[in-house]
Formats: C-alpha cells, sequence, structure tokens
C-alpha cells in the first residue's frame, strides 16, 4: 500500500471525456495535444483530449481538468490511486482516472479543482500548478 506523499501538476486546459461507438475510428481530432487518452473496449472508444478539440455534436462531458502524478511509479507500487481517490471521495470530489506504464492521471471537474488541489494538499500531497494556470 502506499506509504508515502505523492507529487502532482495540475496539466493546461480543460479536458474532455468523449464517447463514440465501440467500432469507431478514432478520429484526427484526438490526437491534437499534449495529453489525450484512448481506450477501446468491447462496448465502446472513449477518448479524453482537450475540450476545445471535440467537434459539435459529439457525446461528451466537458469541463474537466487534469493533475498528473509526477514522477515515474513502478507497476509493483500498491495504493495510489486508492490514496488520492479517498481523499477526493472524502471531500465529494468525483474524479476519472487514467493510468499509463510510467504514471497515474486524475481529471477532476473544472468547479471542484480548486477544492481538490486544497484537500490534497491537506492530506500531505504536493500539488503544483504552472504559471498561468488557475
Amino acid at each position: 500500500m502506499l506509504d508515502h506523499h505523492l507529487t502532482l501538476l495540475v496539466l493546461a486546459g480543460t479536458f474532455a471525456i468523449c464517447r463514440l461507438d465501440k467500432n469507431s475510428p478514432v478520429p484526427e481530432w484526438a490526437f491534437v495535444g499534449d495529453f489525450y487518452s484512448m481506450t477501446r473496449t468491447f462496448d465502446e472508444l472513449s477518448i479524453v483530449c482537450p475540450q476545445v478539440n471535440v467537434p459539435v455534436g459529439m457525446t461528451c462531458d466537458k469541463g474537466w481538468r487534469c493533475l498528473k502524478v509526477e514522477g515515474v511509479l513502478g507497476l509493483s507500487l500498491t495504493g495510489v490511486i486508492a490514496s488520492l481517490a479517498t481523499t477526493l471521495a472524502d471531500a465529494s470530489i468525483s474524479l476519472f482516472g487514467v493510468s499509463t506504464y510510467d504514471t497515474d492521471y486524475l481529471l477532476v471537474r473544472e468547479k471542484d479543482l480548486k477544492r481538490a488541489v486544497l484537500v490534497l494538499s491537506q492530506a500531505g500531497h504536493e500539488v503544483h500548478q504552472k504559471n498561468g494556470v488557475s
């Protein structure tokens, strides 16, 4: 289980979580930006990307901000998402998680970002924002 505090970085921009038909090709607009994620399952194609890329009429939920867990997390490390998710859940803040080989990303609603930063900081995690990111 996770036994240390994490450093998180708030990424610039606002993101959307989109749902496409399971057989849809991945659209070109999904590849634009520094952070995007695609997951295809038997039921759907989910895309997380900057919301400015999403065409009108897409099935999506807009208004998400992204926090990156800094550093490379070993795949045997347990409890990273659970620790962060529990802290946010205790404050009634919902999240959408994305994991990569190296690290984890948490998306929280834009309206909850300031409170998320506060509760994560109070739990002992460091949260950094680049200049100009709010």
